[in-house]
């Protein structure tokens, strides 16, 4: 037998054998098995736990023999365990060796883990193993807040752990200081980092629930109500500085505050125990300065519970912000002796303040409430980026605007009444940022709800009247404001509005007289978005009024850049092969998208400015007779669009609104204006202007206008004369609307006719020209474009930037424009062709399309 096998009645002397001899007996061993009967002793070398009932009483002094050897004891068990897994008899069960198992509660085990990690530390530090402490002491912090998430005590070792670390600490650091060979990198780095872990929050916090615990009766099982709960809670008592509770009294307020605001903005500061703590300074304090001290102080920690800047308040915060700045706003009104104001001097904070002290009779207090209301919007806008604007958290959010528009004309009223000019630009600008892009109905929905207030303002919707003339009286009073910046803003809000109600010729005229155009490219981005917003507007108030060439001059620039939506706020920048955006460029895009209900549908844009270049674009075309001119383009992205379309070999039916606008283009080329004009009513997209019959209906009659316009360009070098009840009867227009359009083209030389009203015909003068005229007229044609590119290039050399057209109230650039397209118009006269095409450049064209006042560059490009 092995030495390991030992039968029952084996002596210590066995261990005296011989290596030899060990060798054999393990051979014979394995060779015959040992006997399995019912009386003799069995050998233990089948296996430690199945001994006889002679093995109990074996010496204990072979106990350190066996312990010695368990990786050859472990071998040599797995080869046994294989032949004698059935050999065990009904007697072995009740071994002495057997383990007995002990139940432990799931409680009684988290405190057994944070015992094993509290023994792990203290070894660690005996060898001075900062590395190890500093994870070790993580870990037992979590296991620490596990406890209290399940409401069990903190055991004591935890406290005994944390003062022996704390002596460790400050004995390390000594030593550290005094050694003139310092440890390594790694344990040094972990050694501060334990330095910046306060042990003394921590033992405030056991304090504190060993003595909530001591003093609770014992648990007995009975059903707990809800008033009850509330009376546990209400045995908890806050903790201060230093592990003393704070005391919630009237007199004690201001030293609250005091702490409060030293702790704020620190690292592992609680903001939501300091949230708690000031709503109860807030019910115990007795005086209006001790009111508007506090609410002051938690108005700042409900704006500094939140400190990330990408994301936005929880909504229950900002409800309780909000709630909270009208009841400020309404304490001073109620009492005028109290001031809060923004640069004062120096005063005793700890002190109580009353008018009758105070020089003047008036009480004057630190703080800003327009910069509460500032957060307020913002938070307000930051929430709506960040909610799914498909979803109805989006409308319940939406709701809240009536609250925010209230606080504000509530702060309005109370700026008035004490004379703060201004908080009182700013917060009217607020106010108007609300209403300037909404319809009149969703604006007298927000006004209703200033009939209650006790600070409302001097203008409102019912004093007024209607909405264009409170935006009239709040852009006024903006206008006579010292703030640059809020009287440009002023400004494109009022024109936004004219624009939204489609009074094009008065926004037109105010843009224009503003000169916003030459130094907008100096504003923020914030002014140079809503800059593009209102030009936008303004070309689409033009399309509805039946504008069209207006219409396509206007938006021509915006789509010009193909970043539509980037422009205008409602998207991200598209990244290219060549561009990237970094994170923080992302990141600060994203944070001025305009929220959904904002956005100006692009779809519905892109379809009014695609229809105006077709009916400008498509009766140009029919227009010119020569290649060179056909590369000269009215609209760029419609003639791309033309030309794909024009390349492709079969057509389907149209799906989108790029097709049925295309399609309607080939249908208008070919004369065919009934299926242009059903193709381009047919787009669903219309249904979302509030005015879609009139619109549909205008559309239809200005197709009937540039087919008829297109038919005569196209057919006039092939006839002589034409019949005009033939041309009313063909495109079902009246013959006095026939006339006034032929007449409309012979005036302006774009048709070389003459009209016979007696005879009822238009006679076209064909005048043939020889080779030698045709070079010459060709020639004069690329000298004036040279000398148009030369006098741009002039342009921009001496630092003017603004291109042809830019410059409004008749400028050098449409000036040039009309000389340009005089002589264009001169050559084409000489021989005989219809005047047509881009007359002049830019500058003519907005001079033709914008009655000589419209800006050429409407669109802030770059941001």
């Amino acid at each position: 037998m092995s030495r390991f096998f030992r039968q029952a009645g084996d002596s210590d002397s066995d261990t005296e054998e011989s290596d030899e001899e060990l060798m054999s007996s393990d051979d014979e061993a394995a060779q015959k098995p040992p006997a399995s009967k019912p009386g003799a002793s069995k050998p233990i070398g089948m296996s430690r736990f199945l001994k006889g009932a002679a093995s109990s009483s074996s010496s204990s002094d072979s106990e350190s023999e066996e312990y010695g050897s368990d990786s050859e004891e472990d071998a040599e068990e797995k080869e046994t365990r294989k032949k004698s897994r059935f050999l065990v008899s009904g007697e072995d069960d009740g071994s002495d060796e057997d383990v007995k198992r002990v139940v432990k509660s799931a409680s009684q085990k988290r405190v057994d883990e944070m015992e094993a990690v509290g023994k792990t530390i203290e070894n660690a530090l005996k060898i001075n193993d900062w590395v190890a402490i500093s994870n070790e002491f993580d870990k037992l912090v979590r296991m620490i807040e596990r406890q209290t998430n399940v409401a069990e005590p903190v055991p004591s070792f935890y406290v005994r752990t944390l003062l022996s670390l704390d002596q460790s600490l400050n004995n390390a650091l000594a030593k550290e200081k005094e050694a003139k060979r310092k440890m390594n990198a790694s344990n040094a780095r972990a050694l501060n980092t334990m330095k910046q872990k306060d042990p003394e929050a921590f033992e405030r916090e056991y304090a504190t629930a060993a003595a909530t615990v001591s003093a609770a009766p014992k648990p007995k099982k009975v059903k707990v109500s809800a008033d009850a709960n509330e009376a546990a809670e209400d045995d908890f008592t806050t903790v201060g500085k230093g592990g003393k509770a704070m005391q919630f009294t009237a007199e004690s307020i201001f030293q609250n505050l005091q702490l409060i605001q030293e702790a704020r903005g620190k690292k592992n500061t609680d903001r939501a125990e300091q949230i708690k703590i000031l709503e109860k300074l807030l019910e115990v304090s007795a005086t209006v300065y001790q009111r508007v001290r506090v609410l002051l102080g938690l108005i700042s920690s409900r704006f500094d519970y939140n400190s990330s800047v990408t994301t936005h308040m929880p909504m229950e915060l900002w409800s309780s912000a909000q709630r909270e700045v009208d009841a400020l706003i309404n304490v001073l009104t109620s009492n005028p002796e109290y001031s809060v104001e923004e640069t004062l001097a120096d005063y005793d904070e700890l002190a109580e303040r009353s008018p009758e002290k105070e020089k003047g009779g008036i009480v004057r207090i630190r703080g800003s409430i327009i910069s509460f209301v500032d957060r307020l919007d913002d938070e307000f806008t930051k929430s709506l980026q960040n909610i799914d604007p498909h979803g109805t958290e989006y409308l319940e959010r939406l709701r809240d605007e009536k609250g925010l528009y209230k606080t504000i004309c509530l702060s309005q009223g109370f700026f008035e009444k004490t004379k703060q000019i201004d908080s009182l630009a700013r917060v009217i600008s607020r106010r108007l940022e609300h209403i300037y892009s909404k319809p009149d109905a969703v604006v007298q929905a927000l006004e209703s709800s200033l009939a209650s207030s006790s600070a409302t303002p001097s203008v409102t919707l019912l004093a007024s009247g209607t909405s264009k003339a409170l935006i009239q009286s709040l852009c006024v009073h903006l206008y006579k404001a010292d703030n640059g910046a809020l009287r440009t803003r002023a400004m494109l809000m009022h024109v936004y509005h004219h624009a939204l109600h489609n009074d094009f010729h008065r926004s037109r005229d105010m843009l224009l007289m503003s000169h916003l155009q030459e130094s907008v490219h100096s504003t923020d981005v914030a002014t140079q978005i809503l800059y593009n917003r209102t030009v936008v507007q303004i070309g689409l108030c033009a399309f509805r009024a039946g504008l069209v060439r207006e219409s396509q001059a206007t938006l021509q620039d915006i789509f010009n850049t193909q970043r539509v939506k980037e422009l205008l706020a409602q998207g991200v920048h598209h990244q290219q092969r060549y561009q990237t955006l970094t994170p923080e460029q992302e990141k600060t895009e994203r944070q001025r998208q305009l929220p959904f209900h904002m956005h100006i549908n692009t779809e519905l844009l892109e379809a009014a400015f695609l229809v105006s270049s077709m009916l400008v674009e498509i009766p140009m075309l029919a227009s010119i007779d020569n290649d060179e001119q056909k590369r000269k383009t009215v609209s760029k992205p419609f003639r791309r669009l033309l030309d794909f379309a024009d390349r492709q070999v079969f057509s389907g039916p149209p799906e989108s609104t790029r097709d049925h606008i295309m399609q309607a283009s080939k249908a208008l080329q070919e004369g065919d204006w009934e299926k242009c004009r059903d193709l381009i009513q047919s787009i669903k997209i219309w249904s979302l202007m509030p005015e879609a019959a009139s619109v549909k209906e205008m559309l239809s009659k200005r197709i009937q206008e540039e087919a008829l316009r297109t038919y005569l360009f196209a057919y006039a070098p092939h006839y002589t004369t034409v019949s005009l009840a033939l041309l009313a009867q063909t495109f079902s227009l009246p013959l006095r609307a026939v006339t006034s359009i032929i007449s409309k083209m012979i005036w302006t030389e774009e048709l070389a006719a003459s009209l016979d009203q007696g005879a009822g015909v238009v006679i076209f003068h064909h005048v043939d020209t020889s080779r030698t005229q045709q070079l010459a007229l060709s020639l004069a044609e690329r000298l004036a474009t040279l000398i148009e590119q030369n006098e741009k290039a002039l342009d921009m050399k001496q630092g003017g930037g603004a291109g042809w057209g830019d410059r409004a109230e008749g400028g050098k650039g449409e000036k040039r424009g009309e000389q340009t397209g005089e002589r264009k118009g001169r050559s084409e006269r000489s021989r005989g062709a219809p005047r047509g095409g881009p007359r002049g450049g830019r500058g003519a064209r907005f001079a033709q399309g914008l009655g000589n006042r419209m800006p050429g560059s409407t669109t802030v490009h770059g941001r």
